[in-house]
Formats: structure tokens, sequence, C-alpha cells
């Protein structure tokens, strides 16, 4: 069952800022990823799912209904947490986060204290006085405090210390474990890859790949560093056909997959000083998708 649907949507703010013909969709229970450069469209995409902007072409949809003609509707059941937060800075963090609990129509409010808890928040303070962590956790605590089925977060973990970083990991996880559905643009690429089934990557407001995290992660590959004690070796480990990425002196860098084992059949021949291993990163994966092979 599609949750989230999104189909040809566009918004052109002239310059080629904005976004184009976007598609894409989530399924119910998954954790989808939206991946992109600062400017890319990520928060113009999610302001549509919102209903803040009205499309200039195409539509999208959350629980089938129109983001732009049911809004209200579909404000009151999801949970949000905004790129930039603007709260009252009047307000306590405590009295904030109530406030969000009446808009609604929070009768239990046991889980606003699990997650404060969880997240060592203490609200109590002025919100104009906090900083940009403590800011982020009283929005993740708003967002998933009234237990919706849908939630889109934008930036989510923004500002938070790696501690926390991992707190908010593990709770998306479990929301996910309940069969919640959530779509989350991330800078951050470890986020990305311990929580996403599947992540759309937009660039210049197109969205260039729609990627399966796990098929994805099968693609890495690892960096073997080898270290051999005389040029001789070297010369002779070049004959035999491996993809050689760097040669230092008499260390040899080759990349490979998945044919492990005929390097090590042919580096057994060889006098070796020191083997290491560098697994490619999921950062490293995308940087083609965003021309940073260059």
């Amino acid at each position: 069952m599609e949750t989230i649907k999104i189909t040809n949507l566009t918004k052109d703010y002239g310059n080629n800022k904005g976004i184009f013909d976007v598609n894409l969709s989530t399924n119910k229970g998954e954790v989808f990823g939206f991946l992109g450069p600062n400017g890319a469209g990520k928060t113009t995409t999610i302001r549509h799912l919102m209903g803040f902007i009205k499309p200039e072409k195409g539509s999208c949809s959350v629980n089938n209904m129109d983001c732009w003609k049911d809004s209200s509707s579909i404000q009151n059941s999801l949970g949000y947490l905004p790129g930039e937060i603007a709260f009252m800075n009047n307000m306590t963090g405590i009295q904030m986060i109530e406030f969000i609990a009446a808009m609604k129509n929070m009768k239990d409010f046991s889980k606003a204290k699990d997650l404060m808890e969880r997240f060592e928040l203490d609200p109590k303070g002025k919100i104009r006085k906090m900083s940009k962590g403590m800011k982020q956790k009283i929005g993740i605590v708003c967002a998933f405090m009234h237990n919706p089925d849908v939630i889109i977060l934008d930036e989510p973990s923004s500002g938070l210390d790696p501690l926390m970083q991992n707190v908010f990991i593990d709770l998306v996880l479990e929301e996910k474990n309940k069969g919640k559905t959530i779509f989350m643009s991330s800078h951050i690429f470890e986020e990305v890859e311990r929580t996403c089934d599947r992540t759309a990557i937009i660039k210049d407001g197109k969205i260039i790949s729609i990627e399966d995290m796990k098929l994805l992660s099968n693609k890495k590959s690892k960096s073997y560093i080898i270290t051999f004690k005389s040029n001789d070796d070297v010369e002779e480990f070049k004959s035999k056909g491996f993809r050689i990425a760097n040669i230092t002196d008499n260390t040899v860098t080759v990349n490979i997959k998945d044919n492990l084992l005929s390097l090590l059949k042919e580096i057994s021949t060889l006098d070796v000083k020191d083997l290491d291993v560098k697994t490619q990163t999921l950062e490293e994966l995308f940087l083609h998708f965003y021309g940073g092979e260059k």
C-alpha cells in the first residue's frame, strides 16, 4: 500500500531553481530517504507534501488524500519536523510541547514524557535561550509524541550530538518496526544507511535515482592495501590482471568486489609484509550521482 505518492510534481522558481517532474512513492512501514545537496529541492518537495505550496504541475498525496486540497486533514494525522524550526521563543519548551499536543487533541502524554527522557531533554527553560540541539529535540518530541502512522522529517538530526543521533536512529527503527511510514531528508549518510529501506537522490530539482539500500550496500567495493617486501613482487603482482587503484613504493591498492579468493591465492605466492582492508563508504558510493568524481 502506497502511503505517500508524488506524480510529476513541478514548481519552477526560475533560473533552474525548484523541482521538476518529481516522481516517487513510499510503502506502508517503509523508511524512505531523500538525499541531495543544499538547494537540490528536498525542502520544496516536503513543503508540497505538507500542503504549504500549491503545485504548478503534477500532484502529491498522503494516505490517498490530496496534499493541497486536504492539507488540514493530513496535518492533523501525521508527524512533521521542518528543516527550519520556528518556535514561539517566549514559551518554555514544555509549554510548546503542550501547545502542539493540544492542537493534535492528544489525550495521552506518556509517549511525550518517554521521548523527553530518552533525549535527555529538560524543557523547562525559555526556548529563546535554548541551543540548536535543544530546539531540535523539542521538534523530534512534537513529531513523534502523538503516535502518527506517517512521519515526515526534514534534516531531523541537524544540531544533535553523535550520542543523540544514535538515540534518534534507534527511535526511527523502533517506529519502523511498528509499521510506521517515515519520509526523511538527510545529509548524514550513516543515518540513511542505518535506517532507510530505499533512498531517492535529488539533484538540481530532479530525481536522478531511487536506490534499494540493501542492494546498494552489496555494490560496495573493498580496497585491499598490500605491502610487498620488494619491487620485484610488485611487478609480479601487476601482471596478475587485478584492478590496481594506486601504487606507492612497494604498496599496492586493489579495488575488488567479490573475487577475494582469487586475490588471496595470487598474493600467497609472493612475499607480503602487510595487508589492510578499506570498505567503500556509502558517501563515496553516492559521489558519482553528485558529480563528485570530478
